[in-house]
């Protein structure tokens, strides 16, 4: 294992924790934080069906986010390295999407750090 594998591992990681991170936000934010982190009109946030939407989004983030940090403790190295690519790919698809459709800041805080991670533990 090489120094970037290891800051890869670390990285990865925090994409597992960012993810849950987002989910609690978009299960349990209030209207006004969610409408600033999302760059959504918080008379669109405080509506019944965003909130379910939002929330419905969020145990999908928050899923994935614990599945990229439990492989680590359920695969050997040489499987660990594919899922966390295969899951990691999935983030920046996910990513790109939302920087085109929601807000361009998911370039920067979702789709950057998964990318860079799947750079350093494919190396």
């Amino acid at each position: 294992m090489n120094v970037l594998q290891i800051i890869g591992i670390i990285v990865t990681f925090l994409v597992g924790i960012e993810h849950i991170g987002i989910a609690c936000l978009e299960i349990f934010g209030n209207s006004k934080l969610q409408a600033k982190s999302f760059d959504m009109d918080i008379n669109f946030v405080e509506q019944r069906p965003a909130k379910i939407s939002m929330a419905n989004q969020g145990i999908y983030n928050g899923l994935l986010g614990l599945l990229i940090i439990l492989v680590w403790f359920v695969f050997p190295f040489k499987w660990l390295i594919a899922v966390w690519q295969l899951l990691l790919a999935f983030v920046v698809i996910a990513g790109i999407f939302g920087g085109f459709t929601a807000t361009k800041k998911i370039f920067l805080v979702q789709m950057l750090p998964a990318l860079i991670a799947l750079i350093c533990i494919s190396l």
